[in-house]
Formats: structure tokens, sequence, C-alpha cells
């Protein structure tokens, strides 16, 4: 009885049928086999329930059944369209433990803990530079192929989005279309405008660990952190000087280039850094916004006023 078992088809009799299921080679792959019974006829993907398939059939339809009721705006599917209402809603369920920042999205709140860890999971093969985040490490691949890279015609910077030099445009046109609600100060971008909000909820959640000063930037604190350390990692090629911050070193890159970005419109004087071209500006105009507190003598550099300072103190120079 066995080998008749084996030699032929086994029979699985139910209260109904009489049903063939599979020959002795195939029993082994029976199970596995049931697991993906549903495949698509566009590009032959198997999935182990019809919903499924479904569901992946939209990719190839295009077909977006499921509608915001708020702005009509469409999705493929129902789980995508229950997460774009919490734009609507303004919804956060998802909250960082570290600084209590709230996120609509557990994915996007996983990024964001990479800015705590430091974590660069990552790594381009080319150059092997760290990236917190999949699509920056994409990004930053067009730079080595030199793909489709967007140039700006006023400076010739180039970038490997068209958004980016679209936002980049901004500094030559002084575009700023964001501005806070309180106290209607324009940025350029909305990540400046999102920094620039906390000085008006004081909130500081990041914190130096030696003295315990708080500040609202991640950024910030590791600038101050360095006045602990004494570091200046930024070193000039030119002539070897030392600075704490990138940005002080790219200034101080001027004097070796001569380059002098902000010119006058009235006398086309040009200055390197832009708070000298502000107090020359003020020679045109005769803005004077120093004033004394004793006389009230109005000066247009903040230097003045302090020399002027020493007629009241007898001679001795105030620090403010």
């Amino acid at each position: 009885m066995e080998t008749y078992i084996k030699a032929n088809e086994t029979h699985l009799i139910s209260d109904l049928s009489v049903e063939t299921v599979a020959t002795d080679k195939n029993v082994q792959n029976i199970s596995d086999e049931n697991k993906k019974n549903f495949a698509s006829d566009v590009c032959d993907q198997k999935f182990c329930k019809n919903r499924l398939l479904k569901k992946h059939f939209h990719s190839h339809t295009k077909e977006k059944p499921f509608s915001c009721a708020l702005c009509n705006k469409e999705f493929s599917r129902e789980s995508h369209l229950n997460l774009h209402h919490r734009m609507h809603t303004k919804e956060k369920p998802y909250s960082c433990d570290v600084c209590h920042k709230e996120f609509s999205q557990k994915n996007v709140l996983n990024v964001h803990f990479r800015t705590h860890t430091n974590e660069k999971p990552y790594s381009c093969d080319v150059c092997h530079k760290r990236f917190s985040e999949k699509s920056r490490l994409n990004v930053h691949y067009r730079a080595h192929a030199k793909e489709n890279l967007s140039s700006c015609d006023v400076c010739g910077k180039t970038y490997s989005w068209k958004s980016d030099l679209n936002v980049h445009y901004r500094i030559h046109t002084n575009e700023k279309p964001f501005s806070c609600n309180v106290c209607h100060k324009d940025f350029s971008r909305k990540s400046h405008l999102n920094m620039h909000y906390v000085t008006h909820t004081n909130e500081k959640p990041y914190s130096c660990d030696v003295c315990g000063k708080g500040y609202s930037q991640k950024g910030g604190l590791n600038r101050h952190y360095q006045t602990h350390t004494n570091e200046k990692p930024f070193s000039c090629g030119v002539c070897g000087k030392k600075y704490s911050r990138k940005s002080n070193l790219k200034v101080h890159y001027r004097i070796h280039t001569n380059e002098k970005p902000y010119s006058c419109d009235v006398c086309g004087k040009g200055y390197s850094q832009r708070g000298d071209f502000n107090r020359h500006y003020q020679t045109h105009v005769n803005k004077k916004p120093f004033s004394c507190g004793v006389c009230g003598k109005k000066y247009s550099r903040k230097s003045d006023l302090k020399v002027h300072y020493r007629i009241h103190t007898n001679g001795k120079a105030l620090f403010f």
C-alpha cells in the first residue's frame, strides 16, 4: 500500500470531493509554493495573499483609489493616505526621547535620531564619505559621476539637484520667501526659519556637559564646546592660520584671494565682509543707530561710540 502511494498521486478525500494535490517529487515543496500562490501577470512577482497582489497591481496601473477629503490628493494605498492626513491634523505621534522633537512618521524619527548618535550607516564606495541618510548618499554619488549637474549662471557654482540651485539663486536675488510670524524676519530657507524660531520659544535642548550652558541648535553647542577644548580644526591652506569655525576660515581666505563679494551700489566700493559693508553703507544714508546713554549723541559705528564714552568716564574705556 505504501509503495502505491509513493509511486502515484496522493489523494486527499474530503466530505465533498477528491482532489489531486501533488506527486511525491513535489511534496517537499508544497508548503513553499502555497506561500506565493498569487503572481502578477505584468512582472511575475509573487505574493502569498491576494490582497497584497491587488495592492502591488496599483504600481503598474498607476491607479490611486484613495483620495484625501481635504485637498483631493490621491494615493495608491490607504496607509499612505493615513500618513498624509497627519499633514492636515498636525498629528505627530512619534517623539524623540533626547530632544523631544515630534514627528508624524516613525521612519523620519529614526533618521532624526542619528543626529544625536552621529550614526552614519551609508558609505560612499568611491571616497568612503559617510552619510546618515541614503538619499544624501545618492546625491553625493552624482558629484562623482558629474551627472546632470546644474550650474549657477551668476557665479558658476554647480549643484547635483536643480532644487538646490534654485535655493542658491536666492543669494543673488536676495529673495526671502519664508517669514517668521512672530517678528516678521525673512529667510531664504525654511530650515533657517525653523532654527530662528527657537529664539522666540527659548527652547534649548542641547546643553554642554562641561559647564551646563544650553543651546537651541546642535551647531551652536559644537562651536561652544571648542572654547573648552581650544580646538581649531579649520586651517588656511595658504598661511596655515587656524580657526574654530569654517565660516571664519572662508572669510579669512578672501585676504589671499582679494575677493570682495559685498559691493556698495552707491559708490561701488567692495568689501570682503558683510559687517564692513553695512558700516560703510551707513555713511551714505547717514544712519546712526548707536547713541550715547549719557548725552544722546549718535554715531554710525559702535567703535566710535566707545571712544566718545571716554569723555564721560575721564578717559576710561567701557566694555559693552
